[in-house]
């Protein structure tokens, strides 16, 4: 079982080979080719997590499509004032495919 564990958008993710995750919006085009830095790769019994060794542990994806997440209504209030307001937010976001682990 070959997998890793990479940095994207501020967070972790845990991908394999074949594996769809959805990231924080890259500058990239839908179809091209992505390479994601490793934090940890586990290759069967080997856990390989030092920082000179993973500079050789390359992790690429494709690109499959952008997209936006679900909307997120912020209200805020404020007792015996008559302060409120409400906001909406969504966040950009690109899907990928993970295509090798090497």
């Amino acid at each position: 079982m070959v997998y890793a564990v990479v940095r994207a958008g501020g967070r972790q993710e845990k991908v394999e080979v074949g594996t769809i995750v959805t990231l924080d919006r890259l500058k990239a085009a839908e179809g091209d080719s992505i390479t994601l830095p490793a934090v940890l790769h586990v290759d069967g019994d080997t856990v390989t997590s030092a920082a000179d060794a993973l500079a050789g542990v390359t992790v690429t994806a494709e690109v499959l499509n952008d997209l936006r997440g679900p909307k997120i209504v912020i209200q805020n209030y404020k007792n015996k004032t008559g302060y409120k307001r409400r906001m909406g937010f969504r966040a950009d976001l690109t899907r990928v495919k993970i295509t090798s682990i090497d």
